[in-house]
């Protein structure tokens, strides 16, 4: 290519390819707990990107939205993408994000890719879902395990689907960099067994009537 030719390939790159140094895609599939088979297996994705960050390097930057503007769409078009190629999003039952700064950046750097409806809703679209996308954001170095916390695309208090998946990068986030995650479920957990929020509601709604009632009934009595 001649130099004209690669100056108009740089020009037609974007923010979010300029910034980013690599994505991964991480499957997991369970099919067996606690010694027994899943009825059905559960698959477990999670797409993650490392980007430089784009307020390394300037001390205390008070308006961080420029760069999320410039940035957190196009990332969430393009992981989202990613993850459904994968799985569906009509198979999708659980979803989460997650964003970690390396220890030379703030959180809120983190924080600010991912808590924008620009990136989330892509996501949320892509998958039908309605609740509200559970996260983790935090400063790490390289290598560190992050967690992606995961609910019920439409039902907050469904308890079988209160999972988290877990991935690693040996060499991100660098210093300057942020690590971003988002994951998706095509269930949840193999065997739960434990009430959702609502029927614990209701059942302590119950305890209470009945015992409002029997100390009415002892002070009648």
């Amino acid at each position: 290519m001649d130099c004209d030719g690669m100056a108009i390939a740089v020009q037609q790159e974007t923010p979010v390819k300029q910034a980013l140094r690599k994505i991964a895609t991480y499957v997991e599939t369970t099919y067996r707990e606690g010694g027994k088979a899943a009825e059905t297996p559960v698959t477990t994705v999670v797409v993650a990107a490392v980007i430089r960050n784009p307020w390394a390097d300037q001390g205390f930057v008070e308006n961080l939205r420029p760069e999320i503007l410039r940035l957190a769409p196009e990332l969430g078009a393009l992981m989202t993408q990613r993850l459904v190629e994968v799985i569906p999003g009509e198979r999708v039952e659980a979803y989460g994000k997650a964003a970690v700064v390396g220890t030379s950046g703030e959180i809120e750097h983190a924080s600010a890719i991912i808590h924008t409806l620009r990136f989330g809703n892509l996501f949320r679209n892509a998958v039908n879902g309605t609740a509200f996308l559970p996260f983790t954001n935090t400063r790490v170095g390289p290598g560190t395990l992050v967690s992606v916390p995961m609910i019920h695309k439409s039902e907050t208090g469904k308890r079988s689907h209160f999972i988290t998946a877990t991935f690693q990068m040996t060499d991100a986030p660098a210093p300057d960099e942020i690590l971003l995650a988002i994951g998706a479920s095509d269930g949840g957990r193999v065997h739960p067994r434990i009430a959702d929020r609502f029927q614990d509601m209701e059942e302590m709604a119950n305890d209470a009537a009945a015992t409002a009632t029997s100390t009415t009934s002892a002070t009648t009595a």
